[in-house]
């Protein structure tokens, strides 16, 4: 009765065992994907990346935000993916345009003035895939930061603008590269 009992509850944890053999087998000869730790899921015919000199064409023209902008955005590709940077077209391609550079106020205090502003930054995108089309995007990604309105623009733009323009290479990273 007692060995009855054991292979009555070994069962479901062979069957487990089983089941991942069996997925490990079908992973391993099935069809490749890359993975990096970054999440990036790249298809291995993907060997090279491009990405096109992003114009500022906001209403309002920061000096070096473009440049800026497009760099982080070579940084995060070469950093979290093995694909090799092309100058002129790769397998992949980013171009786009700054297309919004704003404060404005955000709520207003009591005594009728703006208590927070918001600083945003919008970047219109468009993504290209020579090898699996079908991940094309054009897209415009939008990021802002809250700061306190007794401090001027000026004070606190440089560290600002280089935060959301963080948030925004990372938004299109994982929209090109992170299929979840």
């Amino acid at each position: 009765m007692e060995l009855s009992r054991k292979n009555n509850v070994n069962q479901p944890f062979n069957r487990i065992v089983l089941l991942l053999l069996i997925a490990s087998v079908a992973t391993l000869t099935g069809c490749k994907v890359t993975y990096s730790f970054s999440g990036a899921s790249i298809s291995p015919q993907v060997k090279t990346v491009s990405i096109q000199y992003f114009q500022n064409r906001a209403p309002l023209v920061q000096p070096g935000l473009s440049q800026n902008l497009t760099d982080m955005l070579i940084d995060k590709c070469k950093a979290q993916t093995s694909l090799a940077y092309v100058n002129g077209i790769g397998d992949v391609n980013f171009e786009g345009e700054i297309s919004d550079y704003t404060t404005r106020p955000l709520t207003v205090a009591a005594d009728a003035l703006a208590a927070m502003n918001r600083f945003t930054i919008a970047v219109k995108v468009k993504f290209t895939n020579a090898v699996e089309p079908e991940l094309n995007f054009e897209q415009t990604f939008s990021r802002y930061e809250d700061y306190d309105s007794n401090l001027d623009l000026s004070q606190v733009e440089k560290e600002l603008s280089d935060k959301i323009l963080e948030m925004v290479v990372e938004d299109i990273f994982n929209q090109a590269f992170v299929n979840w």
